[in-house]
C-alpha cells in the first residue's frame, strides 16, 4: 500500500521564534476567520492575539470598509488581497486616492462602493478602471459632479457586470452610449434619476449590452421608443419604470416586442398607463412573478383604480407571486378579478387602498390561502371580520402590516396569535391591541419584528409575555405606548438577546432601569429614547458599556442627560455613526468628548444651552468623519468661515435650522402625523 504524503504545517508568520499556534495550518486558521467575519470586534481581537494571527488575518481579509480615506495608506500594505472595497463612509475621495487604490489592488479588486464619496473626477476613475481589470461591480450613486467624461472612463471597465449610477444627473445619452459600447458584460444597471438620459441612451444599452438581467429606469424622460429595444433583451428579469411619465397607453400600444424572460415589473407612479398599456407591455411574458402598480396604472392621475380590466391583464401569468397596489382605489370588480387569478400569490400589498372593505378583503384572502405577506396599512374600513377571515384562511402568514387600522377591535388581535404561528413580522402601530392580544401573539415564537407604537392599551403585563416567549425579536417599536414602564422593558432585555433596534420614545414611565435592562442586549444597534424624561446619564452609561455595537442613538429632549453620559459613549461606543443631542444638557465638554468617536458621521445639535461657538468649533474639527450636521442658524455667523469651509471641503454638509425652542413635549403632535384631525383626538 502506498502511503499518502501529508503536507507539513507551515509556520503562520515569518518570525522564527517558537509559537504554539504554528501547529495549525494556514487553512485551519482561515476557517476560524471565516466564522468571525460578522463580528469586527472578534476579528480585531483575533489579529491582536499574536504576530502569527496578525500576519494571517492580513492575508485573509478580502472586504474593507475604512472610516476615512486617510486610513487607506496604513492598510494598503497590511491587506494585499482586498477584493471588495466599500468607501461609503469616506465622503472625500479624490483622484490621488483612486490612483493609489488602483495600483495597490489592481490584481484583486472586484467591487468598489463610491456612493457617498465626492471630489474624484474622470481622471481618477480612468486610472481605477484601466488598472483594475477584474472589477465587476461599481456603485457611483449620488455622484452628481460626474459628466460624460466620467462615463467614458467607466467604459474602460470591460468586465463590469453591475453598475449603479442613481442620481448622476449630469450624465447624458452620450456618456451612457460610451458605457454601452465598452461594458458589454453588464448584467445589472441602475439609472434612476439620471434626468438627462433619454431614449437614445437606453436604446444603446439595450442594443449593446445583451446580458442585462436587471434595469432600473425610474424617473427617466423616456417613451415607448426605447422600450421596444429593452423588451428584446433575452435575459431581462427585472424592469423598473417607476415615475416614467413619458410612457402612456398610446405609445405602449405600438410595441411589437415582448420579453419572455421578465420576472418583475415596477410601474409605480406611471400615471399615464392604464390596463390597456399594461396589457401591451407584458404581452408574451411567460415568467412574470412580481408586479408593482402602486400609485399608478390609473384611469385618472388623481384616483388610481384597481378594476377588473386591470386585473384581467394578469390572468395569463400562472407564476405570479407578488402583487403590490399601494395607494390605489380598489373596486369590487377588481377584487373579484384578483380572487379569480390562477396564480400562487404569496405577497399582497394593499397599503392605503381606498375602497377596501371587509367584504372585499375577506373574499380576496379566501381565494389566496397561501399568502405569506399581507400589507393593509391605513385601510381604515376593515374590522374584526377581515382579521377573522385572514387568520382563518392564511395560517402561513409570516408578515402582517396593519398600521392604523382604526376600526379593528382589540379582540381581533387574539386571533392573530392563535392562528398565525409562523408570523415573523407584525406592525400593529396605532391600533387597539391590548395585553390579551399581546399574550396571544407571544405564541409566535419566530417573531423578529414587532411594532406597537401609539398603542395605549398595552402594558407591562402583555409585553412581559412577549419578552419571555419571543426570543428571536430583533426590532421592537413602542413609540408613545405610554402605559409601558421599566418592568416591560426589563422583560425584553432579559428575554430577547438578539435585539438590534428598540424605540421607546415619549414614554414618561421609562427610567434608567429600562436602559440598564437593555444594556444586556449586546447586539443592540439602534436606540431611540427621545422625550423620555426619566432617563439620565446613568442609564446611558450602562448602554454605552454593554452595547458596543450601537450605531444610532436618539436622545433628543432627554433633559437629564449631560456630559456624564457623553464620556462613556466616547470611551465604549466606537461604532456610533448617528446621534441626536437636541435639547439635552450637554455642554462643550461632552460634545468634544463625542468627537473622539472615529465613526461618527451624523449629528443633530439643536438648542444645547451649554454649547458655545468655541466648543462647537473644537468638536467639529476633532470629528473627522462627519458627513452631515444639523445646527441652529444662530451659530452660523458665530463660527469662523474658515472652519466651515474646511469641513465642507472634507465632505461635510451643514443643515441650518431656525426652529424656536419647544418648551412643551407636544403629546398630541403625532395625531397630525398620522392624518387625524383634532376633532378625532379622544
Amino acid at each position: 500500500m502506498k502511503t499518502q504524503s501529508k503536507r507539513r504545517p507551515q509556520p503562520l508568520s515569518p518570525d522564527s521564534s517558537p509559537n504554539p499556534f504554528d501547529i495549525l495550518t494556514e487553512e485551519i486558521v482561515c476557517k476560524i476567520l471565516d466564522h468571525l467575519h460578522n463580528d469586527p470586534f472578534a476579528t480585531k481581537a483575533f489579529s491582536l492575539t499574536c504576530k502569527a494571527f496578525y500576519f494571517i488575518e492580513s492575508r485573509h481579509r478580502r472586504i474593507l470598509k475604512p472610516l476615512r480615506p486617510e486610513l487607506l495608506p496604513r492598510i494598503f500594505h497590511r491587506y494585499p488581497f482586498v477584493s471588495h472595497l466599500d468607501l461609503s463612509m469616506c465622503p472625500r475621495v479624490d483622484d490621488n486616492t483612486l490612483n493609489v487604490i488602483s495600483s495597490t489592488w489592481k490584481a484583486t479588486l472586484q467591487s468598489i462602493n463610491l456612493s457617498r464619496s465626492r471630489f474624484f473626477t474622470n481622471a481618477g476613475l480612468s486610472s481605477l478602471f484601466v488598472n483594475c481589470s477584474g472589477l465587476v461591480e461599481v456603485d457611483l450613486c449620488n455622484a452628481t459632479q460626474l459628466t460624460d467624461l466620467a462615463a467614458s472612463a467607466i467604459a474602460e471597465a470591460k468586465n463590469l457586470e453591475r453598475l449603479r449610477l442613481a442620481r448622476c444627473k449630469s450624465i447624458t445619452d452620450m456618456g451612457i452610449g460610451c458605457i454601452a459600447v465598452g461594458c458589454r458584460k453588464l448584467r445589472s444597471l441602475c439609472l434612476k434619476w439620471c434626468l438627462r438620459v433619454g431614449d437614445l441612451g437606453v436604446e444603446l444599452i439595450a442594443l449593446k449590452c445583451k446580458q442585462i438581467r436587471s434595469l432600473d429606469l425610474s424617473y427617466l424622460p423616456i417613451t415607448e421608443k426605447s422600450l421596444n429595444s429593452v423588451l428584446q433583451l433575452q435575459h431581462l428579469e427585472d424592469l423598473v419604470l417607476e415615475g416614467c411619465h413619458g410612457i402612456d397607453d398610446d405609445g405602449l400600444s405600438t410595441l411589437d416586442q415582448s420579453c419572455k424572460s421578465l420576472k418583475m415589473l415596477n410601474l409605480s407612479n406611471c400615471q399615464n398607463v392604464t390596463h390597456t398599456g399594461l396589457s401591451s407591455l407584458i404581452n408574451g411574458t411567460e415568467q412574470l412573478q412580481q408586479i408593482i402598480l402602486a400609485y399608478g396604472s390609473s384611469v385618472s392621475p388623481k384616483l388610481p383604480k384597481v378594476t377588473s380590466d386591470l386585473v384581467k391583464c394578469l390572468n395569463a401569468y400562472s407564476k405570479l407571486q407578488s402583487i403590490k397596489l399601494d395607494g390605489c382605489t380598489v373596486t369590487w370588480s377588481g377584487i373579484k378579478a384578483m380572487a379569480s387569478l390562477n396564480a400562487p400569490v404569496k405577497e399582497l400589498s394593499l397599503s392605503k387602498c381606498l375602497g377596501l372593505t371587509d367584504d372585499g378583503l375577506s373574499f380576496l384572502v379566501q381565494s389566496h390561502k397561501d399568502l405569506r405577506k399581507l400589507d393593509i396599512t391605513c385601510c381604515r374600513k376593515i374590522t374584526y371580520t377581515s382579521i377573522d377571515i385572514i387568520t382563518n384562511s392564511c395560517t402561513s402568514l409570516t408578515s402582517l402590516r396593519m398600521e392604523s387600522c382604526s376600526l379593528v377591535p382589540k379582540e381581533a388581535f387574539v386571533l392573530i396569535g392563535a392562528r398565525c404561528s409562523f408570523l415573523e413580522e407584525l406592525d400593529a402601530t396605532d391600533n387597539e391591541i391590548d395585553d390579551e392580544g399581546l399574550k396571544s401573539i407571544s405564541r409566535c415564537s419566530k417573531l423578529s419584528i414587532l411594532k406597537l407604537g401609539i398603542c395605549s392599551n398595552i402594558s407591562d403585563e402583555g409585553l412581559a409575555k412577549v419578552g419571555s416567549s419571543c426570543s428571536m425579536l430583533k426590532e421592537v417599536d413602542l413609540y408613545r405606548s405610554v402605559a409601558i414602564s421599566d418592568a416591560g422593558i426589563a422583560a425584553i432585555g432579559e428575554g430577547c438577546p438578539a435585539l438590534e433596534m428598540i424605540n421607546i420614545a415619549y414614554n414618561d414611565k421609562i427610567t434608567d432601569n429600562s436602559l440598564i435592562s437593555l444594556s444586556k442586549c449586546r447586539l443592540l444597534k439602534a436606540l431611540e429614547i427621545r422625550g423620555c424624561l426619566g432617563v439620565s446619564s446613568i442609564g446611558l452609561s450602562a448602554i454605552a458599556v454593554g452595547c458596543k455595537q450601537l450605531t444610532v442613538l436618539d436622545i433628543k429632549k432627554c433633559f437629564n442627560i449631560n456630559d456624564n453620559g457623553m464620556l462613556p459613549l466616547a470611551q465604549f461606543s466606537q461604532n456610533l455613526k448617528q446621534i441626536n443631542l437636541s435639547y439635552c444638557s450637554v455642554t462643550d465638554v461632552g460634545l468634544v468628548a463625542l468627537a473622539s468617536i472615529s465613526r461618527l458621521q451624523n449629528m443633530t445639535i439643536l438648542h444645547l444651552a451649554g454649547l458655545t461657538p468655541n466648543g462647537l468649533a473644537a468638536a467639529l474639527l476633532a470629528c473627522r468623519a462627519l458627513t452631515k450636521v444639523k445646527l441652529h442658524a444662530s451659530f452660523r455667523p458665530l463660527l469662523p468661515q474658515s472652519i466651515l469651509g474646511y469641513m465642507e471641503a472634507h465632505g461635510c454638509v451643514f443643515h441650518w435650522r431656525d426652529k424656536a425652542f419647544q418648551k412643551e413635549m407636544d403629546p398630541k403632535g403625532w395625531k397630525l402625523h398620522f392624518g387625524r384631525s383634532s376633532s378625532e383626538v379622544p
